[in-house]
């Protein structure tokens, strides 16, 4: 009950670990907005222990904040379970870069609920970064630079970024999601700032997959990206989470970036991720997010 709610702190700027609740889809209305509210303020919050959860019962809890997206816009969802994304590090579900998820669409999900289901016996850690945080630190001259910008973000690029070896070199298994990742080209204009339509917070939107700043040359593009993702990864507004098998994080994406430390080497490592669809972002000047290619209507309804 919310009565026995308890929600302490991990880091001052980033996360919360909630005790004392059992996840489901029948939590009281009470409970639930409890922990929508300790969310939108701490960024992302943690449960341990909700091992009676299952893909229903995931999907059933994620409901209660809101409707839900597809697992993926061009992955392939969890087989009969179409809002679950399988994220297993052997199939090649290793997000070793910042991001926040789902950029290159011009509705990124609102919550994110990753469930972890298998985790290895060291490492495979992740972090999260607070970008309303990030963006109230800035200098000025960065802020009003920031302010006014607007950044092309796509998925294109994804799985040319790994610097190990190149596509045709990895597990057929990774090779497959590769491919299953770029087989619809998205790309969408977001505004560098967005108003967070609940907390009113001003957040930067960034993160792996914003590619170039518009109206920028090349130089000049990689050197904003550069000196803002520096700003948000700063140790001061991250937190990171060490996983163990039953363990639940919600974070909300409009207010955040992640990272998933890939240094376990060939251990198993298996998450579920759930999402609940998101608004259209929109910056200081009044103008939302605008698509350039792909349409993502299927994926994600208008929140």
């Amino acid at each position: 009950m919310t009565s026995e709610l308890t929600v302490t702190p991990v880091t001052i700027r980033t996360g919360a670990l909630i005790s004392d609740v059992r996840l489901s889809g029948d939590l009281d209305e009470a409970t639930v907005t409890a922990i929508r509210a300790a969310l939108l303020r701490h960024k992302v919050v943690f449960f341990r222990g909700q091992h009676h959860l299952d893909e229903d019962s995931q999907v059933a809890f994620a409901r209660r904040l809101g409707e839900l997206t597809l697992g993926h816009p061009t992955q392939l969802p969890l087989e009969g379970q179409p809002h679950i994304l399988n994220v297993d590090a052997a199939e090649g579900g290793r997000a070793a870069y910042w991001h926040t998820d789902v950029t290159f669409t011009d509705r990124p999900p609102a919550f994110s609920l990753l469930r972890a289901v298998l985790v290895p016996p060291v490492g495979g850690d992740t972090l999260w970064a607070n970008t309303a945080a990030a963006y109230a630190d800035l200098p000025p001259d960065l802020q009003a630079t920031a302010d006014t910008g607007r950044a092309v973000h796509t998925n294109d690029f994804d799985y040319g970024r790994i610097p190990v070896r190149a596509i045709d070199q990895l597990p057929e298994a990774f090779r497959e999601r590769a491919r299953q990742f770029v087989s619809t080209g998205y790309e969408t204009e977001h505004p560098l700032v967005r108003i967070h339509p609940e907390t009113g917070e001003r957040a930067l939107l960034l993160g792996g997959f914003a590619r170039r700043v518009s109206g920028l040359d090349a130089d000049r593009s990689a050197a904003l990206i550069a000196a803002l993702q520096a700003e948000i990864t700063k140790p001061e507004n991250t937190v990171r989470w060490a996983w163990a098998a039953g363990d639940v994080a919600i974070w909300d994406n409009r207010a955040t970036q992640h990272y998933a430390v890939n240094d376990y080497g060939d251990a198993a490592r298996i998450m579920r991720r759930a999402t609940v669809a998101g608004d259209v972002p929109v910056g200081l000047d009044g103008r939302g997010s605008r698509p350039i290619r792909g349409d993502a209507t299927a994926y994600s309804p208008a929140a």
